[in-house]
């Protein structure tokens, strides 16, 4: 223990004896993993924006809604809407591979009045298949989904969002109780939270047979929405490109008009953001690692430096009996200790910086709660480490090769 005393008490008399110089070599150390934290922390910004810009819906969710013709197609005109029907539906369902989750929408827009008791207010409906929650993702608070025992029965329930239940219940608990749609009754069967928009709130989803049963919807549809699995983009797109053929056949347009099908790929959207994150992640760890870079070589430049300054000091030691491994543990360890030490108030600094640009920066679209990971941490400090024994090591080798008598020459 007192050899180890000793080591230390020599280290920082050195320090202290050249403080400018480590501390200037210290700086430039804590700079990288300053400048490391703060980039890998916007980056887990971005990440967060993205995630939220689809935390309501399916990453590899297919939406195709109804659209009017722009290109004439074997005499008929442009301009023609296209209206879908359930089979529509059915068949997409049953002959396209790949999908995983399908439901199709029928749309209530205007002139709902619901009421519950003295209460009341005009919210939209949506019809839709009990599959609806994996594509359009809601956050069950209370009760239940949609299920096939409601379609298949047509039955009279609804699952509503909780902006409605506040309106219509206030303290009440809403499930199990009663509403009237248009003066029709409808059971209460769940509330739910939308995490993309508040909007989505102020819906009311009931099972999509009853809907155009009760509301005289026939075999009318407004929309298909599937997911696909684990498909690439380019699967994504061919099955896009299916799906638009077989409509054509169907309703009799050109496959080639973009116009006579909406189409929305959240795949090729999410996967694009993705990628466009990695490359950004791997930029940020490029600028990141190259700045702590440049601080190791500058620290094992000043440590060339001490050692041809303590070059007599050293061949003293040597004749006195000295090891070349104590004086190689004397230079590693004055590394070690000056790139942890900054290295250390950088991460500090920087974790720091993160922390109060998250409690104040106001969530953006694409920039949300910036954070280090622990284990990023973590990771960063046992970096510091590593660099300071390669910083150390090369003036440690060559401290240790000096020769007592031609350092006791040296002037």
């Amino acid at each position: 223990m007192r050899v180890d005393l000793d080591l230390f008490q020599e280290i920082f008399a050195t320090i202290r004896s050249n403080r400018l110089r480590t501390f200037l070599t210290g700086f430039s150390v804590a700079w990288g993993i300053f400048m490391l934290i703060l980039l890998l922390g916007s980056g887990t910004g971005i990440q967060n924006g993205i995630h939220h810009e689809f935390k309501g819906v399916a990453t590899n969710g297919i939406w195709v809604h109804q659209g009017q013709t722009s290109k004439p197609f074997r005499g008929l005109q442009t301009g023609r809407r296209i209206k879908f029907i359930d089979d529509d539906y059915e068949e997409i369902k049953a002959t396209l591979p790949g999908v995983e989750h399908i439901t199709a929408r029928f749309y209530k827009w205007s002139n709902n009045t619901i009421t519950y008791k003295a209460e009341s207010g005009v919210f939209n409906i949506i019809g839709c298949h009990p599959a609806h929650r994996h594509i359009k993702k809601t956050v069950l608070l209370d009760g239940r989904h949609i299920n096939d025992n409601d379609l298949r029965e047509f039955r009279k329930v609804a699952y509503i969002g909780q902006l409605v239940r506040d309106q219509l219940f206030k303290d009440e608990t809403p499930v199990g109780k009663y509403i009237s749609i248009n003066s029709v009754l409808f059971k209460v069967i769940g509330v739910f939270e939308d995490q993309s928009n508040e909007r989505w709130e102020q819906i009311l989803y009931l099972p999509i047979t009853t809907v155009k049963k009760v509301y005289g919807g026939r075999n009318r549809i407004h929309a298909v929405m599937f997911t696909a699995g684990d498909a690439t983009i380019a699967e994504s797109k061919a099955m896009q490109e299916t799906v638009r053929k077989k409509m054509a056949a169907r309703h009799h347009f050109n496959p080639n008009d973009e116009k006579a099908l909406r189409i929305k790929d959240s795949v090729e959207e999410f996967q694009k953001f993705m990628a466009l994150f990695r490359n950004i992640r791997v930029f940020i760890w490029m600028i990141g690692i190259g700045t702590i870079f440049a601080g190791i070589v500058g620290i094992s430049n000043i440590m060339l430096i001490a050692v041809k300054e303590r070059t007599k000091e050293i061949g003293i030691r040597k004749a006195l009996g000295a090891t070349p491994w104590s004086i190689i543990s004397l230079v590693l360890t004055e590394s070690v200790l000056i790139t942890t030490v900054s290295g250390y108030i950088g991460l500090v600094l920087g974790v720091g910086t993160i922390e109060l640009v998250s409690g104040y920066l106001p969530a953006l679209d694409l920039f949300r709660n910036p954070e280090v990971d622990f284990t990023v941490a973590i990771g960063a400090l046992a970096l510091l480490v590593v660099a300071g024994l390669v910083a150390g090591f090369f003036p440690a080798r060559r401290a240790a090769r000096v020769q007592p008598v031609e350092a006791l020459k040296d002037e």
